[in-house]
């Protein structure tokens, strides 16, 4: 459906031709499969389905792949049968609301509330609250809830709020004017419903130019019409609009009601970052804003709730969520192309003497829903995995000499990071071997080797190392992660270690010093990004590191996560900033504590060990990542076995695929990279350095570029 541009003000007829509102040739109508056909289990769904029944579900409607493959409705219900949907709207109505007015540039959501709110200004609290704070409920403002109580037995203020009256105790009034706050402003996770009302009145003020003032008719006509929701099938807002300070005023902390296929819409909306079939209702940024981590406690979206911080470790860190009492639904996970729908009754019974709204809400609908689907998800019998990431545009293939070509050196060792150092040499660390030819005198579990020349006539120079060598087999002992050269000095990053341990070198590798600190949380298997000889070449003056997401370097993770450090400051702990997400603009944003991290990568179960340099000729970073054994069981990868390669344009991302393999002609080993010295002027001839049949295994790589970036 076209937007009516009459009825758009002049800021939002512009938004609304960059963000390409035009109707689809075709009207999208939902298509049927089987679990199996999608990689789901049957079974494993029926079972759930019998355990919600149970546990007085309405509806409950699994869509993957684009296609409805598991939907079952309780007497009384259907697909089309509007239910209530209590605080499933904070996302649904205000969460999405806002994700518009971010689309069409006219809020961010560091803009601060009193800018919108004048009554504001005059509270030193109020006035330092903004948008970001409100949708993650972390501005301070109360709650309108206590002990429990129903609402119809709260008094005061809060009883005020849920009786839905007329100026100057209608809740929007309340919310503004009545409502204390408790605390500093983004210090800490306080759910607040008032809190929520406020984002809608700084929602409503920012539209009020325009002819689409209140969020009943800007949801109606941008959203919910357009992706083909009927209008008898959705109502928000308690069916009420407040005449307020000349604002109509609409509930988006509650009073939503939507049938499970208008959810599932919305879902699926959220999955595809905003596009619906080739008409970009909302921009991908503001999608990214809604629902992902906004960078404060809690780790809640504008509205949604995240698994940004990886509390449900049986759940992608990119699962994100809206939710109301009594359970009500609407689950999006992009890493399974994965959309759910519950309605009905309360799950289970709040548990007692619960302290924050996760223990209280959170952690059992994760336990009964959550977790099961995800469960089922897992089941691919006779499945391929597919990339987590679209296709690069830049790189849009790769051709792999002959398997007979490739050239094998150092037999029965393994590992193989690589950096380029001062002396035009590379540097190397192996494990479980003897090195190059001749062998060192007996196996170690952590060595050291010069590379010197090209292919295919380079040599492997072993490094004798005493205060650097390991000896022992497999997770016994150190091995070597990631490897670095600096200013002519080495700097080594060993797993194994408990979690990873830091050691540098500047007699090029005769000598080592180990730093005095650990990673102990995360970062089981850390690698350096690297650039060019010495270092030079980089984009600034950080070193950046990148691990899966454990503590293990022999289990995989759901997610990878990255850490930065200036390159003068390397061996100091606290020295060190781990990305937590990316800004309203696409920027990282970066905390000194662990704690805060956040996915830089997704790929659900399939994240391991891997490699990462810059290609300078195309301006992009290659990250080779081996893939943990496929199809249920756990490949054997220096023999067999998958990995892929993934592009992008800067050290975060956003991330395509280049390359992706389940088997590969040849085992790609545990461990892969292309090392920046063997690259090519015009970047598109590499050599993959992998440690396949437990050798320095060499093979020449071909690029044929794309058109786009």
């Amino acid at each position: 459906m076209l937007v009516p541009l009459v009825l758009l003000g002049i800021a939002s007829i512009v938004a609304a031709l960059c963000l390409g509102h035009a109707a689809s040739a075709q009207p999208f109508e939902w298509q049927s499969a089987t679990p199996e056909s999608q990689g789901l289990a049957k079974k494993k769904l029926d079972t759930l389905k019998d355990e919600l029944a149970e546990r007085k579900t309405h509806a409950f409607l699994v869509v993957c792949n684009d296609r409805i493959v598991y939907e079952w409705y309780a007497a009384g219900h259907g697909p089309d049968k509007k239910h209530g949907a209590a605080s499933l709207s904070k996302a649904t109505v205000a969460g999405l609301a806002l994700a518009l007015l971010v689309s069409d540039r006219k809020l961010k959501l560091d803009t601060p509330v009193a800018e919108l709110v004048p009554a504001w200004n005059n509270d030193p609290r109020k006035r330092t609250i903004t948008l970001r704070q409100l949708g993650s409920h972390t501005s301070g403002l109360a709650d309108a809830e206590q002990d429990h109580l129903p609402h119809d037995k709260l008094t005061g203020w809060k009883g005020d709020f849920w009786k839905q009256l007329e100026k100057p105790n209608d809740p929007f009034t309340i919310a503004r004017q009545q409502t204390p706050v408790e605390f500093e402003p983004g210090t800490k996770l306080q759910y607040s419903n008032p809190g929520i009302a406020m984002l809608g009145y700084a929602i409503t003020a920012a539209s009020k130019d325009a002819q689409l003032k209140d969020i009943r008719t800007l949801l109606r006509d941008r959203i919910m019409r357009p992706i083909g929701v009927a209008d008898g099938e959705w109502s928000v807002g308690y069916g009420k609009t407040f005449q307020v300070d000349g604002l109509p005023l609409v509930a988006g902390w509650g009073g939503g009601s939507y049938s499970p296929r208008a959810l599932a819409r919305i879902g699926r909306l959220l999955l595809r970052e905003g596009d619906w079939d080739g008409n970009l209702i909302l921009s991908k940024e503001a999608v990214h804003q809604i629902t992902g981590d906004a960078g404060l406690p809690g780790h809640c979206g504008m509205g949604f709730w995240t698994n940004a911080d990886g509390r449900y470790p049986k759940l992608p860190r990119d699962t994100y969520y809206g939710a109301g009492a009594g359970d009500q639904l609407l689950i999006v996970v992009p890493s399974l192309n994965l959309i759910v729908v519950r309605t009905g009754e309360t799950l289970a019974p709040e548990p007692k003497n619960a302290k924050d709204v996760f223990e209280a809400f959170h952690d059992q609908r994760v336990k009964i829903l959550f977790e099961p689907i995800v469960d089922a998800s897992g089941d691919r019998p006779g499945q391929t995995l597919t990339a987590p990431y679209p296709p690069s545009k830049a790189i849009a293939g790769i051709a792999w000499a002959p398997k007979e070509t490739i050239i094998r050196k150092a037999h029965d060792s393994d590992n193989w990071p690589l950096t380029w150092a001062d002396d035009d040499h590379q540097y190397t660390a192996y494990g479980d071997g003897r090195g190059f030819e001749p062998f060192v005198p007996a196996k170690l579990g952590l060595g050291f080797a010069r590379i010197e020349g090209e292919p295919p006539g380079f040599q492997g120079i072993n490094i004798p190392s005493p205060t650097g060598e390991q000896v022992g087999n497999g997770a016994r002992t150190k091995k070597a992660s990631g490897i670095l050269c600096i200013k002519g000095t080495l700097h080594l990053w060993a797993r194994n270690a408990g979690n990873a341990q830091l050691a540098c070198s500047k007699d090029h590798g005769k000598t080592w010093e180990w730093v005095d600190w650990k990673f102990t949380t995360s970062f089981g298997c850390p690698t350096f990004l690297n650039f060019g000889k010495d270092y030079i070449g980089t984009r600034d003056d950080w070193v950046y590191v990148y691990s899966h997401d454990a503590d293990s370097a022999y289990q995989p993770a759901d997610c990878m996560v990255l850490a930065r450090v200036p390159k003068e400051k390397i061996l100091e702990r606290n020295a060190y900033e781990f990305f937590k997400g990316l800004d309203e603009k696409q920027q990282p944003l970066w905390s000194k504590e662990m704690a805060d991290r956040s996915a830089v990568f997704t790929h659900t179960g399939r994240c391991y060990r891997s490699g990462i340099t810059f290609n300078a000729a195309l301006k992009r970073y290659l990250w080779v990542q081996i893939i943990p054994g496929t199809e249920g069981k756990k490949a054997d990868t220096r023999f067999e076995g998958g990995f892929a390669i993934y592009d992008a344009p800067e050290p975060w991302g956003p991330w395509t695929t280049v390359y992706f393999t389940e088997k590969w002609d040849v085992g790609p080993g545990e461990t892969a990279s292309f090392p920046t010295k063997w690259m090519s002027a015009d970047g598109k001839t590499l050599y993959l350095v992998f440690s396949g049949d437990d050798h320095f295994a060499v093979r020449k790589a071909s690029l044929t570029l794309g058109s786009g970036k």
